[in-house]
C-alpha cells in the first residue's frame, strides 16, 4: 500500500474509461444481464442473485445489472448499475424507498420490452407482467435514454446510467424499434463541485491536508504512482537484528526452500544473514520513515508500505510466499499479487520479440500430432473478407502451449462452403503422441467482421464448443474475459430476443501475456537431460511454421501514448499490416479461459491426463473438458416471460 499527503495511490476499479462513455442523452435499445452477488433474494428463483452493500452496518441488498447496447452506432457498448431491492431508507409506511423506485423501473422495462401501454390494466396485460422473481429479468431487452452521471468523488470517473426507460407511448420508442436515428437529448446535469481533480480545500490555506491512499495498478497508467513519484517517496526502514543495518523490506530479499513456504526468511542487505520472522516485532518498533527522493513539491510527502511489514499474527512471510507460488503461470494472479501484497505497479512488457529468434527456436515433433504435454485443444478463428484463418493450440499444465495446426479456409463469410469447412473442423480429431485422439474443446471466433454471419453460424453449432468473441482494448479490466451477453442478431439482420452468446475479450491482456511467455528462459539440452522442465506458460512452435506466420505472431508492440489531456495510455500498435497469427492466438487463449483452464483444480488436470491413457476412439476422444454425463451447455431458453409469481 502506498499513501501520500497531497496525493498517492488512488486507483480504483473503474467500470468505464472516459473514452468509453455513451454520449449523454442517447436513446438506444438495451439488453440487461444480471450478475450474481452471492446473497439470496426473497424467492427461490433469486437464490444467490443479490449483492450486499459494502458499507459498514448497511442492510441494503442490490441487483447488479449490466446493460449492453443492442444495436445502432453504440452497439455492444456497456455500462453497469445497481438497483436497491431491500433495505435502506424507509417511507412512512415502513417500505423501502429504494425498492419502490427500482420496482417502478422494472415495471417500465417490461412494458417497453413487450410494447405494452402502461395504462393497459387488462387481465392479459397483467398476466404478461407477472414474474416468478427478479431472476426472470435476466436478458430483457427494452428502450431507454442513457445519461452521463458526473462523479462526486475525484477518485472515480464519470459513468453512464439509465436516465429513464422509454415506454411504447413515447415517439422515441417507435423510432428506436424501427431502427431510425433519434437525436440525443442531453440531461445537462451540472458537475458536482467535489468532482474536481482534488478535493476543494482553499479555505484552509496553508493548513490544508489532502490525503489519498490506494493500491497501485499498471505502471504508466496509475495515477497514484504518478503522484508518489512526485513526492519524497518515504520508505519504512527497519534495523537488522544481527548487524543493525537499516533497510526497507524488499520481496527479492525473502528466501525459502522450494515447495516449503514456511521456511521463508528475510536476508539482510548488510550482513546477508537470515532474519526469522519472530524478529519482526522488534524491527518494526525500531524502524523509522526515511525519504528516498526529493519531492517536486516540498509540501508533498509520500509513503509506501507492503504486506512484508504485516505484524506478527497478520499476514506472515510464509503466507506471502505461498500466494506467490500459487500465482505462477497466471499474469492476472501475479499482477494481483504485486498490486495488493507488494503495493507495486504491474509492468506490461509489450516489446515485440524478434521473429528470427522464434524461427531458430522452432521444435520438431511429428506434423499434425499433439505433443506429450498437450492435454486439450482450443482454436482461434479470425474472419477476413476473403478467408477464415484458424490456429489450433494444445494446452497443458501451467498454460504451456503448442501450436498444433494452422488452417486457412478460402472464401469469406459470404461463401457458404467456408462455413461448412469450419464446421467440419469442429468434428476433426488430431492424434496425440500417446495414441489418443483429441478434438477442439472450444473454438473462439472473432465477430469484428460480418458479425451477423458469425452469430448465425455460432448459434447453429451450439454454445458448448463455439464462443463468439469481441476484442476490446485497455488493461484496467476486472477480468480478461467477461460475459457472455446475448446478442440479438441473425444473418439476415433480423433482431432476436436471444441470439448468440458473445464474450468480451481484453486482447491487450492476452497479447502482453503471450509476449511474456515468449520471453521465458528455456532450459538447455543439458538441463533437460537432467530432468529440467519448461517453465509454466512456455510457447512451443513447430518446425513447419513459416516465416510469414512468425512475423504475424509478433506484429504488434505496446507503446505509451498521450491523450489530448496529457494522460498516459498504453496502446498496441501494428508493426506490419497482417497480424492474424497473433489475433488467432489471443482468441485461442480466450477459449482456454472460457473453458476454465485458468481456474481448474489439480483433479481436473489429472482427469485430462487419465483420458490420454484410454483406448483411442473417434467417438470418445481424449481432451474432453466436460466428461460425458455432465449436462451439456446448450442453448439458453428465454425465461423472463411466462412465469407466474406476483412481482408486478
Amino acid at each position: 500500500m502506498t499513501t501520500a499527503f497531497q496525493s498517492l495511490f488512488a486507483d480504483h476499479g473503474e467500470p468505464q474509461q472516459s473514452g468509453d462513455l455513451i454520449p449523454d442523452g442517447t436513446f438506444a435499445k438495451l439488453v440487461m444481464t444480471l450478475r450474481k452477488g452471492g446473497t439470496d433474494g426473497s424467492s427461490d428463483a433469486d437464490r444467490g442473485l443479490l449483492k450486499a452493500s459494502n458499507q459498514p452496518g448497511s442492510d441494503v441488498l442490490m441487483l447488479d445489472a449490466e446493460f449492453t447496447v443492442a444495436e445502432g452506432p453504440h452497439a455492444r457498448r456497456k455500462f453497469w448499475q445497481n438497483f436497491t431491492v431491500q433495505g435502506g431508507k424507509l417511507d412512512e409506511q415502513g417500505q423501502s424507498i429504494g425498492w419502490k423506485i427500482s420496482k417502478s423501473t422494472f415495471r417500465a422495462m417490461i412494458d417497453s420490452a413487450l410494447g405494452l401501454n402502461p395504462e393497459d390494466m387488462s387481465e392479459a396485460a397483467k398476466a404478461k407482467r407477472v414474474l416468478r422473481g427478479l431472476a426472470d429479468l435476466d436478458g430483457i431487452s427494452f428502450v431507454a435514454k442513457i445519461q452521463i452521471e458526473p462523479s462526486r468523488n475525484p477518485a472515480y470517473k464519470d459513468a453512464n446510467k439509465l436516465d429513464h426507460v422509454v415506454l411504447p407511448t413515447a415517439p422515441e420508442w417507435q423510432k428506436v424499434m424501427a431502427g431510425e436515428p433519434v437525436p440525443a437529448q442531453p440531461s445537462n446535469k451540472p458537475r458536482p463541485a467535489a468532482a474536481a481533480t482534488q478535493p476543494a480545500t482553499p479555505a484552509w490555506g496553508h493548513r490544508r491536508k489532502v490525503f489519498l491512499v490506494s493500491t497501485p495498478t499498471i505502471r504508466g497508467l496509475s495515477r497514484i504512482e504518478r503522484e508518489y513519484d512526485a513526492s519524497d517517496q518515504r520508505r519504512y526502514f527497519v534495523p537488522c537484528p544481527h548487524c543493525g543495518a537499516m533497510q526497507w523490506l524488499k520481496f527479492d530479499r525473502l528466501r525459502w526452500q522450494k515447495g516449503r513456504p514456511e521456511t521463508a526468511e528475510y536476508h539482510c542487505e548488510g550482513c546477508e544473514r537470515p532474519i526469522a520472522e519472530h524478529h519482526k516485532t522488534a524491527m518494526l518498533e525500531g524502524g523509522e520513515w526515511r525519504a528516498t527522493a526529493t519531492a517536486a513539491d516540498p509540501t508533498t510527502v509520500g509513503y509506501h508500505l507492503s504486506a512484508l511489514y504485516s505484524p506478527i499474527g497478520w499476514l506472515s512471510w510464509g503466507r506471502i510466499v505461498r500466494a506467490w507460488d500459487a500465482a505462477q503461470g497466471s499474469d492476472e494472479a501475479i499482477k494481483a499479487f504485486r498490486n495488493t501484497i507488494l503495493g507495486e505497479t504491474w509492468v506490461e512488457t509489450g516489446e515485440a520479440p524478434d521473429w528470427q529468434r522464434l524461427y531458430d527456436r522452432r521444435e520438431r515433433w511429428t506434423s499434425g500430432t499433439v505433443p506429450a504435454g498437450g492435454l486439450f485443444l482450443t482454436a482461434g478463428a479470425d474472419v477476413q473478407k476473403d478467408r477464415i484463418e484458424v490456429d489450433v493450440w494444445a494446452w497443458g499444465r501451467g498454460l504451456e502451449s503448442w501450436l498444433v495446426d494452422h488452417v486457412v479456409i478460402e472464401g469469406g463469410p459470404d461463401r457458404h462452403d467456408a462455413w461448412s469447412e469450419l464446421t467440419a473442423l469442429l468434428d476433426r480429431s488430431w492424434p496425440h503422441e500417446r495414441g489418443a485422439q483429441l478434438r477442439i474443446a472450444r473454438l473462439a471466433i472473432d465477430t469484428g467482421y460480418e458479425a451477423p454471419a458469425v452469430y448465425s453460424w455460432s448459434r447453429a453449432q451450439g454454445f458448448a464448443q463455439v464462443s463468439p468473441v469481441k476484442g476490446v482494448e485497455g488493461f484496467n479490466r476486472s477480468s480478461p474475459v467477461s460475459g457472455p451477453t446475448f446478442v440479438d442478431a441473425t444473418e439476415g439482420g433480423k433482431r432476436l430476443r436471444r441470439g448468440a452468446r458473445l464474450w468480451t475479450v481484453a486482447v491487450s491482456t492476452f497479447k502482453a501475456e503471450t509476449y511474456r511467455f515468449l520471453r521465458l528462459v528455456r532450459p538447455t539440452e543439458e538441463e533437460m537431460a537432467d530432468g529440467a522442465a519448461f517453465p509454466p506458460g512456455s510457447v512451443h512452435l513447430p518446425h513447419w511454421v513459416e516465416n510469414e506466420w512468425l512475423k504475424q505472431f509478433v506484429a504488434e508492440q505496446l507503446v505509451t501514448v498521450r491523450t489530448k489531456r496529457g494522460f498516459a495510455r498504453l496502446e498496441w500498435q501494428k508493426l506490419r499490416e497482417r497480424n492474424e497469427a497473433l489475433d488467432c492466438r489471443v482468441y485461442a487463449r480466450a477459449a482456454a479461459w472460457i473453458a476454465g483452464a485458468d481456474r481448474w483444480p489439480d483433479e481436473k488436470w489429472r482427469d485430462l491426463e487419465d483420458q490420454l491413457g484410454a483406448a483411442p476412439t473417434d467417438t470418445d476422444p481424449a481432451g474432453q473438458i466436460n466428461r460425458p454425463g455432465q449436462a451439456p451447455q446448450g442453448k439458453r431458453r428465454s425465461d423472463w416471460l411466462g412465469r407466474r409469481g406476483g412481482w408486478f
